[in-house]
This record gives C-alpha cells, structure tokens and sequence, in this order.
C-alpha cells in the first residue's frame, strides 16, 4: 500500500535523525527500508536522508479589511462634489466641513453623525478614489485669439515674478476669454476675466466684443464689486489692452498700469488659471452672440462670482525644489479667497465684516441650482459659427459639458 504525501515526509523525517546517526551498513538499511516504503528512487532518497528539502515560502494571507468609506459615504461626497463643480481631492477636502455646515445650515444636508465624522475625516486621495469613475466621464479644449498690440507698448512697463507683491489685496491680472465656438469671425461675446493676485478672488463681465470702450465699461463695473480697492492692473500684450483708452483711465484713476512679457504666458498664470476653472468650466466652448447672450452670460457671472469665491478654495504655490530632471512643488493649505481676505492683515475690519455677514447669507447648493439653470438657458442660445462649410457650434446633448448640468440639475 502506497504512503501519502503527508506519511511520506514523516517517515523521511524520522529516518532522517537515524541516518545522521548510523553506520554506514546501518545508512543502507535505512535506505533500503525507505525506499521499499515510499517508492522513491535510491538517488533521491538519499538526497532526502542527507539534506531536507528547503522550506516553501510561506504565501502571506491578504487581509480582506472592510471599507472605511462604504456606498453612504461615496453619494454624500459626490453630492457635494457635483455642487461643488467637480473640483480636485485636496481643494474638496479642505473646503469639505465649511460646505457641510453651509449646507446644513441652510437646510440642504442632513448627515448621520458618523457620516458627517467620516466625511470630516476622509483624505485627499481617498476622496478621489471614490470619485475617479465620476470624474473621467466630464473632461473638454481651447485656444487662444490674442491678437499683440503694438501701440503704447513703451509707455506701459513690464513686470514678472520677481516684482509682484502677493501679500496686498487689490493689484489684479486681467484677460479677455473669447467664445467664439472655435471661428474667430464676426463679433462674438468676450468675457473680461479679472484675478486678484493675493488672495485669488476673481471677478468676471460679459462684453459684446473687444471694443476698447466696452473693455474698460466692463473693468469699471468689475471694479465697483470688489470686496478692496483696486491698485493695478497687469494685461497680456493684446491689443485689447495695450491702447490709449485703457492707459488714460488707468493715468485718471491713479492705477498702476503694467504688462507682462511678449510669448511669456506665465506672466499672466493667475488669471490665464482662472480662465479654464472658471470661464471654461462654467460656460464652456460654444459659439454666443448679441445682446441677449452678454445678458445671460452677466447674469451667470453674478451668481458665479459668490459661489467662485466664497466656496472654491484654491492653492497657491510656496516655492519649487528642482532634484535631478524631477521638480519638487510644495503648495500651500486650500483655502477660499474669502478665507484668504479675512486672514489679510491689509484689509480693513469693515470689510471684513462685510464678507462674513455676505458668507452667512449664501447657500452653496441654492448658487449651484442657479448657475445649472442659466447654464442649461445659455446653452440654447449657442448659435452656429458665420461660415457655410463650418459644422453646428452647438454643443451635443453628451457633450461632457452639457453632461455635468445634466449631472447637476438631477440632484
């Protein structure tokens, strides 16, 4: 009768100790009797008698740990994802209990104690985990219609890095977004972007066209908005801006007047940031002119402005280590530009004071509601680029942009 696997090696084992001990005609006894129980042939046997077979490596057991962050926790996050336009892990998880307060105070969310907790808990990268297949299904592309201006460029002065004071509210870059849908022919509704370059707060106006006059209407009225005083101004090299219309109002109201170096479009990264994250985000590539689109599109940009500045924190950059081929960027802790003016010791106490009251007041989920509701209006109101063989600019019902209204609206 044949020995099984486990009979087998017990027996080895056992004549093992024996044969370390034995003579030699003892050790062929011992074979022989192995051998006649096992089945082994005489080589192989003696290698077992001689030296043991080296231990298997034992496969480690994977613990199956329970989620932390189960399907409850995932819909609450995507909520407030979704109202929060879709932003990435570390800005959503640094602005996550102030909106969870904001919300419940306005009576938009009511969490369980422990969701609320495991929500004030969670980590960046978790929360993009939970939200990765979410997130690859809204994703969209541009280009520049900068045109340079060369008039008056030797009376307005460069400036770089190296000269910009990032801690006083008040000196801001501005730019122009167009929408034309891709044909830059005929007028089309430009949207005059204006950033704040210490604290982020960033303010927009719809004009009908580049004209100078419309331009500097829009800035004026932009402005009046302004939670601080506006210092100066820092353009691109466009003709837009580099005029005299620009330059005289600027010299009348005592501004200070720079431009950033001609094909260096990083002179200009605070605002050409806000361009996409909140021009492009909110209203997308399509095609809008006349009046009726300028109106639309300032009457998103007055809900917008609150829902950008009070509830999307931003991150600025510290300083960049290079090591090798790799660069090293540290960024400073999210926070909103509301919350960044309140910290500025430059601003005054009215003015803050200002704000708070303001913040108390706005619900983020009713300023989402909003905006999906004038979004979904600007999109009929997209009209097809002036030439006979160009294609519809309007966007498509799975446009990822329209997606995201969709998105939005149904929650």
């Amino acid at each position: 009768m044949r020995l099984s696997m486990k009979e087998r090696k017990a027996v080895t084992a056992k004549m093992r100790e024996r044969y370390g001990r034995a003579n030699k005609v003892e050790k062929g006894r011992l074979l022989d009797e192995l051998v006649a129980l096992t089945g082994y042939h005489r080589w192989y046997a003696v290698s077992l008698l001689r030296h043991p077979p080296p231990p298997r490596p034992r496969v480690a057991r994977r613990r199956v740990r329970q989620p932390v962050y189960d399907a409850a926790v995932a819909a609450a996050l995507r909520r407030i994802w979704l109202l929060l336009d879709c932003i990435c892990g570390k800005r959503l998880v640094a602005i996550l209990p102030a909106t969870i307060e904001a919300l419940e105070r306005h009576g938009e969310l009511q969490l369980p104690a422990e969701l609320r907790a495991k929500l004030r808990q969670i980590s960046a990268a978790s929360a993009d985990r939970l939200l990765a297949p979410d997130r690859r299904r809204l994703q969209v592309r541009g280009r520049s219609g900068t045109k340079p201006g060369t008039l008056l460029r030797h009376q307005i002065p460069i400036r770089t890095f190296a000269e910009w004071d990032q801690r006083q509210p008040g000196f801001v870059e501005i730019d122009l977004v167009g929408h034309e849908g891709g044909v830059s022919i005929g007028d089309f509704c430009q949207t005059l972007d204006v950033t704040d370059i210490a604290s982020g707060w960033t303010e927009t106006q719809a004009v009908r066209n580049k004209a100078q006059v419309f331009v500097v209407a829009a800035l004026q009225q932009i402005r009046a908005r302004l939670p601080f005083p506006l210092l100066g101004i820092d353009s691109d090299n466009g003709s837009v801006f580099i005029n005299g219309h620009l330059l005289r109002y600027a010299t009348t109201e005592h501004l200070t007047f720079t431009r950033g170096r001609a094909w260096r479009k990083n002179d200009g990264c605070y605002v050409e940031q806000k361009n996409y994250s909140v021009v492009r985000r909110a209203v997308g590539y399509a095609r809008y002119e006349g009046a009726l689109a300028t109106r639309v599109l300032n009457e998103l940009y007055a809900t917008l402005r609150l829902y950008t500045n009070f509830f999307q924190p931003v991150m600025k950059l510290q300083h960049k280590e290079r090591h090798g081929a790799k660069v090293k960027k540290t960024y400073d802790t999210p926070r909103t530009p509301y919350q960044r003016l309140l910290e500025s010791p430059r601003l005054s106490r009215n003015a803050k004071q200002t704000l708070r009251t303001q913040y108390q007041e706005l619900n983020p989920a009713a300023l989402k509601r909003t905006i999906s509701a004038l979004q979904s209006r600007l999109l009929r109101l997209a009209v097809r680029a002036p030439t006979p063989n160009h294609p519809t600019i309007t966007p498509r019902p799975n446009h990822p942009w329209h997606r995201a209204i969709v998105t939005q609206k149904s929650m």
